[in-house]
């Protein structure tokens, strides 16, 4: 809880640091990197720096945290915390690098806002910060904990033993553990990081889901090949994806790679066993889908589940088969696929976006999306409007997580 002195005075100051966190955030990245271009090189996402994003979700985060401290000071935003948190564990953070960060941050701080920053006020952000910092450090400690790793020591080496063509862009790659260990255990929805070194000796990291059911001695990984360009599902153009380049282009059946441990909080909980489910993703979101239906499955879920997916074309579609097959296999459920440009004897009314106001929603429904921010916001206004409640309503971003920094 932020001491009542720095409450008065971070809300006096939150419009200011508010309106100017971009540039914060902006002037922040460089100050770090002119110190540590290591960590540009090797630990932060190349691609999301360059188009911003990741500046974004830094900003959106900070300022959604300091306006749960002064207008809800008795709760604390546990589901951004716990999000970012895993990504943290997946890539290795350690408490140390909290150091480093609240050093350019501050000095970015001080920069923007120049004489604003008073003793009180640069006292009174230094405690929202180590508020933030110490929480994320305690959730990161006992995500560690839990899969008895020492903090940062999550990487591992793993052999491609299979590589599967699944899209004209999309492969599947079966990964084994190089030292022969089991490979271990994860939840239906969690993510790996995986680490390459590209021509220029960069070492760049992506997380790509799980996308079969845990308990085997493989893991799966399904990449798409990423290309710059618009999409139905996202606004703007992406730029292309260096490490799925990298994947596609270099790694074969007998590769060795680097992944980390699974981390990810896109998890079936266990108070949502008995109830009805709706599994929602666009493009190459279904992969944590999949795990999520092989999952419900094997166990018989008893329930209803309702599966939707949007693509541009169903040769665009990764693992159709197994999305439609894995859907038949459970007792109560649904598979509904729309696409942008389908062929000529799909349904009219599953033509262009998601539009589920003509699916029936179960009271109690539990929501999973997976997809793009656009396509995500858009289900989850449907959703709401049909009555699942906040709650209820459970996502993954692939990439930084922009979904308070557009709100």
């Amino acid at each position: 809880m932020l001491s009542e002195p720095s409450t008065a005075t971070v809300r006096a100051t939150l419009p200011a640091v508010g309106a100017a966190i971009g540039d914060i955030a902006d002037l922040f990245y460089r100050k770090l990197f002119d110190v540590h271009p290591e960590l540009l090189r090797d630990l932060f996402n190349r691609g999301n720096q360059a188009s911003g994003a990741q500046r974004q979700a830094l900003a959106g985060s900070i300022a959604a945290f300091a306006t749960q401290l002064v207008e809800h000071p008795d709760t604390r935003p546990d589901v951004m915390l716990g999000r970012i948190a895993h990504k943290h564990a997946s890539l290795g953070i350690t408490s140390a690098q909290y150091g480093v960060v609240h050093t350019h941050l501050f000095a970015a701080i001080a920069e923007v806002l120049g004489d604003a920053v008073t003793p009180e006020v640069a006292a009174a952000w230094d405690e929202v910060y180590w508020l933030m910092a110490n929480a994320l450090i305690a959730l990161e400690a006992r995500l560690y904990a839990e899969r008895e790793a020492v903090a940062g020591d999550v990487w591992r080496e793993w052999d491609v033993v299979s590589r599967t063509e699944e899209t004209a862009d999309t492969a599947t790659f079966r990964l084994r553990p190089a030292d022969g260990s089991p490979a271990p255990d994860f939840r239906p929805g969690q993510y790996v990081s995986v680490q390459v070194e590209l021509p220029d000796g960069a070492r760049q990291i992506r997380q790509y889901s799980l996308s079969g059911a845990p308990g085997g001695q493989l893991h799966s990984i399904t990449v798409k090949r990423v290309s710059g360009g618009p999409s139905p599902y996202s606004h703007g153009a992406s730029p292309d994806g260096e490490v799925s380049h990298h994947l596609h282009t270099h790694v074969r059946t007998g590769a060795r790679l680097r992944v980390s441990l699974p981390y990810g909080d896109l998890v079936i909980g266990p108070d949502a066993a008995d109830a009805p489910l709706m599994l929602a993703s666009a493009g190459i979101g279904c992969t944590p889908i999949l795990a999520m239906l092989e999952h419900l499955a094997d166990t018989g879920h008893p329930a209803p589940v309702t599966v939707v997916h949007g693509d541009r074309t169903p040769a665009d579609h990764a693992l159709r088969d197994e999305h439609a097959l894995l859907t038949e296999k459970l007792p109560d459920a649904a598979a509904h696929f729309w696409y942008e440009h389908p062929g000529a004897d799909h349904p009219a009314d599953r033509t262009g976006l998601v539009d589920l106001s003509g699916l029936p929603l179960a009271p109690g429904t539990r929501a999973y999306l997976c997809g793009p921010l656009p396509f995500m916001r858009s289900v989850r206004t449907q959703l709401l409007a049909g009555g699942v409640r906040a709650a209820d309503i459970h996502y993954e971003v692939f990439g930084p997580d922009l979904w308070l920094a557009a709100s």
